[in-house]
């Protein structure tokens, strides 16, 4: 069977847009809709990506010459939707930690007006030993002011930079960083204010299920194609950052749903705390019962009511939107969970659970907890499994994290401040009597 790049030849773009991250996600969301744009024929653009970790997959991509197949599944009124599109809108993949001055180089290049990122949420952070004579600095922060710095050397203008990481204020926190970095590498208040006047950092919000690779199915495709990737059919990306940037990129006009708002706040809310801390809350629980799939955990009754009482008793009573409209998109998330076509697997969803529980799942649990006076049973069941998780093989997250997590006890990771933002001593009684009886 011939592979992909073989049966589908790639067109020549300019190239316009700098990606950090080569995983399914971007490519099952933002590369799938700048897919869309170029074929309407309203935008001519391609996008090299740039490997953010030492170990990523830019090498399958390049083996296809950085083509793949897109494939989305769902129910519409009740009857299969699936749809397959072939994705080339990726010129090239260029990898930091195996050829660095590659990487500066596209700093030089005027045709670059877009960064997009995914390095999970654990990718926008300080890293206090990053330094600029790093090749390449540690963080994507850093990676990021040494291009940006090369840029201003290089007398360009900036970018508009389309942070996707699930974190409150992801454009604003990734300013902050790199205006830091700037700051301590001594860059001078020229590219201070260059970053600050040139460059626009725009707040995100990203909403699509993806699923990845799939794994044990036969897509029933005429060719080989080792990056082949799922999603559900729905997708949203919210972006807040000021209406005339929404034409350079006009999404909306091909039928994509993109929102360019004033302010994201109610989305990201709603989205990260039902459907994000769901799919947190649920996945060291249900991993250390033996399930491999969200679709098979809504199947199961005993999970699906963790997941309800997650949701509707401890998630949505903390959350100050209308609790109708809130009830109707629990429902419907639960619904996309249960989408017959998707296989989201419970082991994809666990990389950083960290980093994730920190954000998704415990302003949950302090709120629920200063509104109610007392404890949210099923969310703390819930971190108990986390810590549980930890203990086993199954945890994929940063070397130190899984270190310190396998060998310490319930008190003091919850007294590790460094982990979760603050002294959680004060839930330790708690969390303690659901690990006691996790078994």
């Amino acid at each position: 069977m011939p592979t992909i790049n073989e049966v589908h030849p790639k067109p020549e773009r300019p190239e316009t847009i700098i990606q950090f991250g080569e995983g399914g996600f971007l490519r099952g969301f933002a590369d799938w809709m700048l897919q869309k744009l170029n074929d309407s024929g309203c935008y001519t653009g391609s996008v090299v990506v740039v490997q953010p970790i030492a170990h990523g997959m830019c090498d399958k991509l390049v083996a296809q010459n950085c083509v793949y197949t897109h494939i989305m599944r769902g129910m519409d009124d009740g009857a299969p939707v699936i749809r397959k599109d072939i994705v080339d809108v990726i010129s090239r993949c260029v990898n930091p930690y195996t050829d660095y001055a590659a990487f500066l180089a596209l700093a030089k290049e005027p045709s670059f007006r877009f960064i997009i990122s995914n390095t999970t949420e654990a990718g926008i952070v300080y890293e206090p030993f990053d330094a600029i004579s790093d090749a390449p600095p540690k963080s994507f922060p850093a990676k990021l002011t040494a291009l940006l710095y090369e840029r201003f050397q290089a007398g360009l203008p900036g970018f508009i930079l389309l942070p996707c990481e699930l974190i409150e204020r992801n454009g604003d926190k990734l300013r902050k960083i790199v205006l830091q970095y700037a700051s301590e590498w001594a860059l001078g208040d020229a590219f201070t204010e260059w970053i600050a006047t040139q460059n626009h950092f725009c707040n995100t919000l990203v909403d699509r299920i993806v699923t990845g690779y799939p794994k044990e199915e036969d897509m029933g495709l005429p060719y080989e194609d080792a990056m082949c990737d799922t999603s559900e059919v729905f997708h949203l990306w919210v972006i807040e950052g000021d209406q005339t940037l929404a034409r350079e990129l006009p999404f909306s006009d091909v039928g994509l749903n993109v929102l360019w708002t004033d302010d994201l706040n109610r989305y990201r809310t709603r989205k990260v705390r039902i459907l994000n801390g769901a799919h947190t809350s649920l996945v060291p629980y249900a991993m250390l019962r033996g399930f491999d799939t969200v679709k098979a955990c809504v199947d199961d009754p005993d999970m699906l009511a963790f997941l309800r009482r997650c949701i509707f008793d401890e998630i949505i009573p903390t959350l100050d939107l209308p609790k109708e409209e809130l009830r109707s998109y629990a429902e419907d998330v639960l619904a996309r969970f249960a989408n017959p076509y998707i296989k989201h697997y419970l082991s994809s969803i666990a990389l950083n659970s960290v980093s994730k529980f920190r954000v998704r799942v415990l302003p949950s649990i302090l709120t629920y907890i200063e509104r109610f006076g007392k404890m949210p049973p099923t969310l703390l069941k819930a971190f108990a499994a986390l810590l549980q998780f930890y203990k086993t093989d199954m945890a994929n997250d940063d070397p130190d994290v899984m270190t310190f997590l396998k060998k310490a006890d319930v008190p003091a990771a919850l007294a590790n401040a460094d982990l979760w933002g603050q002294d959680l001593s004060f839930l330790t009684d708690e969390v303690m009597r659901y690990a006691n009886s996790s078994h």
